[in-house]
């Protein structure tokens, strides 16, 4: 396939999409693995970590294949490396989905206001995908419920910290 049937063609990626991909899986991945806390309540301590702030970057700024792409292989990567293996599945999909949806809602509509509902799309997601991931784990569907407080301050952290900036870096991106 040449190049000007690569060029029409949108479910082809070019070498830069797949470079900016490559690099937002590996920002949301370092965000998660290095910039968290364990914390030491529940059964199963939790993490919050600030790898959501990249994931929900890559999904506004490049769309929703981007975002799902670094959410589902940067996060299920930490889960396989960090030790929570058991987990990396669950990850995977619930991640990918936040990626997803953050980045599906930017498409079509920019600002403030749509970014800010993209990320509590996403938020809604991330407590449904863990609360059924513990619960399958677990094989109690009470203990999951201890999980919603910590999943609600990293989705508002993340948002506090993109929210300002997205729309920034979006257009300082388009103009590159």
């Amino acid at each position: 396939m040449g190049t000007k049937e690569a060029a029409v063609n949108k479910n082809n990626l070019s070498v830069s999409e797949i470079a900016v991909t490559g690099v937002c899986i590996a920002l949301t991945f370092l965000a998660t693995g290095f910039i968290n806390i364990r914390l030491p309540i529940a059964s199963n301590g939790g993490l919050v970590h600030l790898g959501n702030v990249p994931l929900f970057l890559a999904a506004i700024i490049y769309g929703k294949r981007t975002g799902a792409l670094a959410g589902a292989f940067g996060m299920a990567l930490f889960d396989l490396m960090g030790g929570w293996v058991l987990w990396a599945p669950f990850t995977f999909v619930t991640a990918g989905l936040m990626g997803f949806t953050a980045g599906a809602i930017t498409e079509k509509h920019q600002g403030f206001v749509w970014n800010a509902l993209s990320i509590a799309a996403a938020c809604v997601i991330k407590i449904a995908g863990y609360y059924i991931a513990e619960g399958i784990i677990y094989g109690n569907w009470i203990t999951p419920v201890m999980s919603i407080p910590g999943n609600l301050v990293q989705i508002g952290v993340a948002a506090i910290l993109v929210l300002p900036a997205a729309e920034a870096i979006r257009r300082a991106v388009r103009k590159a």
